[in-house]
């Protein structure tokens, strides 16, 4: 498929990039008439802050802009937010619309966002490009009515990507469920039970103090912590002590094969559960179990009912702003005891099913990244003439091109507009109280009823009530309601 009314073109001349505003603190304020929308805005920061100042046009977006984050967090979107100043981090996209579709571009730049990412290479947090060089960026323009087929057929395979990418991420969630359900054939309703006490011992360690280089410097007894256990089976510490810190502090040496169980620790870490492949002391976030009586309980199969009661585990835990569990707890937890080899043969069967079902995720999660893949295959065979056919017909974007050039040309510089303040903001909840006292009842609401309807900042509701109890013609009145006893604002009636 050739793309034969192609034109080669820069960036730029199809669509201007327009700066947002750099804001000084003082012009970042808690309430004003126009919010400033902010990159972290776009993403996950929902703090916002408001200018009480008068710009260009330029300067604000509406719905249905197509803008473009270009520092940190970056890339593309058509805002649906309502009427905002942006700022300097992000770009508005004016483009010559009878060249180029909006839709169209903004595939485009989804495309290319993936491309800046890759060249910035994988792990890059702090990645920008310059308004100059996006510009400049060559690109390959379709006819329009062209583009717009584009953006169809990319629409109808998104469509089914999505789709899959729903039932794919369902897999993860099924596979939780299964296993929860095996586990709970096997150890939910067993009766007779022993306490972990009378399997094993159950300790801790400690964390040398971390500014004593005799603790550290030169160190080669393995120390973990917390953290470690989300790798299952720990192979590695996560640093290392020495053999003063194993004399001078609560550190202890504990054997390979023990069973680690978080007591504390950050997100999901705490009351996960992981074996000790190596021989180890660890900090007092870890409760060890270890000398393991081997006559009474297989440690696999120890290994997997801690597994499957983690849940249980984490409701158990206590505290404040970090809840955590106690050695005492942990020593109490009781589980069932059959025979060694009925124990064996549990495990056996918990590790087979478990396999299946990893196998099954493990091909869920490939097909995500597959997914990811083909979006970004499908993308490049669209802008590079072969998703969709041709049009004979279609007029050469080469021809729309040199129309926008001459266009330009001879179009007229605008003067730009000086930054203003707004209009005075006590105005406007002046006339909203005035406006809403029209509805109120004839005994008149408390001011707390008032801030419930108007919704405006304290200070700014005070502010008008008070101006429209005050003059020569007040507008509001105040009356002490005896029966609910509470002060009341009534509107003044001529």
């Amino acid at each position: 498929m050739s793309a034969t009314n192609w034109a080669p073109c820069k960036l730029g001349d199809v669509c201007q990039l327009l700066n947002g505003r750099a804001y000084k603190k003082h012009e970042l304020l808690a309430d004003g008439p126009y919010p400033v929308l902010r990159v972290g805005n776009l993403f996950t920061n929902k703090v916002w802050y408001y200018s009480d100042l008068e710009l260009d046009e330029d300067k604000y977006i509406d719905n249905g802009d197509l803008i473009y984050a270009w520092s940190a967090s970056f890339g593309p979107r058509i805002w649906d937010g309502g009427k905002v100043i942006y700022h300097y981090h992000i770009w508005k996209c004016r483009l010559a619309e009878q060249v180029v579709d909006k839709s169209f571009m903004y595939r485009l730049f989804e495309w290319d966002t993936a491309k800046i990412k890759g060249d910035h290479g994988v792990g890059s947090t702090m990645i920008h490009v310059t308004k100059g060089a996006m510009e400049g960026r060559p690109i390959k323009l379709p006819p329009l009515p062209e583009q717009q087929r584009i953006v169809r057929k990319l629409d109808t395979l998104s469509a089914r990507t999505a789709t899959a990418r729903i039932h794919l991420n369902a897999i993860a969630k099924l596979v939780e469920r299964y296993k929860k359900g095996i586990y709970d054939h096997h150890f939910a309703k067993a009766e007779d039970r022993v306490p972990l006490s009378s399997l094993a011992s159950v300790g801790t360690g400690s964390t040398p103090k971390k500014g004593n280089p005799k603790y550290y410097q030169d160190g080669s007894i393995p120390w973990v912590t917390s953290g470690a256990v989300n790798a299952k089976t720990v192979l590695e510490p996560s640093d290392y002590i020495t053999e003063t810190a194993l004399k001078e502090t609560n550190c202890k040496l504990f054997p390979a094969g023990s069973l680690l169980m978080a007591m504390y620790g950050e997100g999901k870490t705490r009351g996960q559960v992981a074996r000790l492949g190596i021989e180890a002391a660890t900090n007092q976030a870890l409760a060890v179990i270890h000398d393991i009586d081997a006559d009474k309980v297989n440690v696999d199969y120890l290994y997997r009912f801690l597994d499957s009661i983690y849940l249980e585990i984490r409701e158990m835990a206590e505290g404040g702003v970090q809840p955590n569990l106690s050695l005492g707890k942990v020593k109490a937890f009781e589980l069932p005891l059959p025979t060694l080899d009925e124990q064996r043969e549990i495990v056996r069967q918990i590790e087979t099913a478990f396999a299946k079902v990893d196998r099954l995720a493990s091909e869920a999660t490939k097909a995500l990244k597959l997914a990811d893949r083909l979006d970004q295959r499908i993308l490049a065979k669209a802008f590079a003439g072969e998703l969709v056919p041709q049009d004979p017909n279609d007029e050469p974007a080469s021809a729309l091109l040199e129309r926008i050039r001459k266009a330009r040309a001879n179009a007229p510089e605008k003067p730009r507009k000086k930054p203003t303040k707004a209009k005075s903001m006590k105005v406007a909840p002046k006339e909203r109280v005035l406006t809403d006292s029209a509805e109120w009842p004839e005994q008149g609401l408390p001011f707390e009823d008032i801030a419930k309807r108007l919704t405006l900042p304290h200070d700014d509701l005070k502010d008008a009530v008070f101006a429209l109890l005050e003059g020569d013609a007040p507008k509001l009145r105040q009356q002490f309601d005896t029966d609910a006893k509470v002060m009341k604002l009534l509107r003044v009636t001529s």
